[in-house]
């Protein structure tokens, strides 16, 4: 399988460290693993920032709003667009 990649430096994805609770939502509904465990597993680090695809599954599960990103641009756009045009799912 391949990883879907976005353009480097492009995405709205931001991510503010401080407000994380270490809840770990947002590495359960990531499906691009953007984030990762902290060392000593207490909070969360932002591991691949350029992998994000705009999805906002993580936005929309974190309880703090230590992820902000805007849905609907990037890749998740194309994919859904895609799909609404192969399947006629949405």
């Amino acid at each position: 399988m391949f990883e879907l990649r976005y353009l480097a430096g492009v995405n709205t994805l931001e991510f503010f460290p401080e407000l994380c609770i270490g809840c770990g939502s947002c590495l359960e509904v990531c499906p691009q693993a953007v984030f990762g465990p902290a060392a000593g597993g207490r909070k969360v680090v932002l591991r691949d920032r350029d992998a994000c695809m705009e999805c906002g599954a993580c936005r929309h599960n974190c309880p703090t709003g230590t992820i902000q990103v805007e849905i609907g641009v990037g890749c998740a756009q194309g994919i859904m667009a895609g799909a609404k045009a192969a399947d006629n799912c949405c």
